[in-house]
């Protein structure tokens, strides 16, 4: 019995010595603070960011101007000066500073120091370059060519929210009890 004991034992555990034991993953070392700002410098990300707002901001005003003047054709000029300066002032005021540094985390948590040390060499290449010098007419041509789909869609939004307003005016008008009639005084 003591044999049978030993063999079994002996079974279970020979795999295991033998068996290649296998460290568990290092852990990437997270990209530092210092590297992602270096990133954001090759890539001009701060002038980048503000480049593409003021295209998507120039397209938005268009497609907004658009649907105003279609759902309010009563709407001055005067009146749609003054939304287009609110969209004006919106875009100088934006915090771009404070978002690219909101961003650090972000790119540290997902990127390793190996990541944007590639990164890093791709974007300081001739073509990571020419790619980031090309971005903003990409990203124009691109809003550009979807922008009938996408006016599309607000017009469809639109309507949603005007029948849904006309049916909830026609609902509280159904809940509203009429008002009686004043009594008449006789003489």
């Amino acid at each position: 019995m003591k044999t049978k004991i030993l063999a079994l034992a002996f079974c279970l555990c020979f795999p295991a010595a033998f068996a290649q034991v296998t460290a568990p993953p290092v852990a990437e070392t997270p990209a530092s603070k210092q590297q992602i700002e270096k990133l954001f410098e090759i890539m001009d990300i701060r002038q980048q960011t503000l480049t593409m707002m003021a295209s998507m901001q120039q397209q938005m005003q268009a497609m907004t101007a658009e649907t105003i003047r279609t759902r309010y054709p009563q709407i001055t000029p005067s009146q749609m000066v003054r939304l287009n300066q609110i969209s004006d002032d919106m875009l100088k005021d934006f915090p771009v500073d404070g978002m690219l540094s909101d961003m650090i985390p972000i790119y540290q948590k997902h990127l390793s120091q190996a990541d944007i040390d590639a990164m890093i060499a791709f974007y300081s290449s001739p073509t990571g370059k020419k790619l980031m010098q090309q971005l903003p007419q990409i990203t124009e041509e691109a809003m550009q060519a979807s922008y009938l789909r996408m006016q599309s869609q607000i017009d469809a939004v639109m309507k949603r929210i005007e029948d849904m307003v006309n049916q909830e005016k026609l609902q509280r008008q159904k809940k509203v009890p009429p008002k009686p009639n004043p009594p008449v005084e006789k003489d």
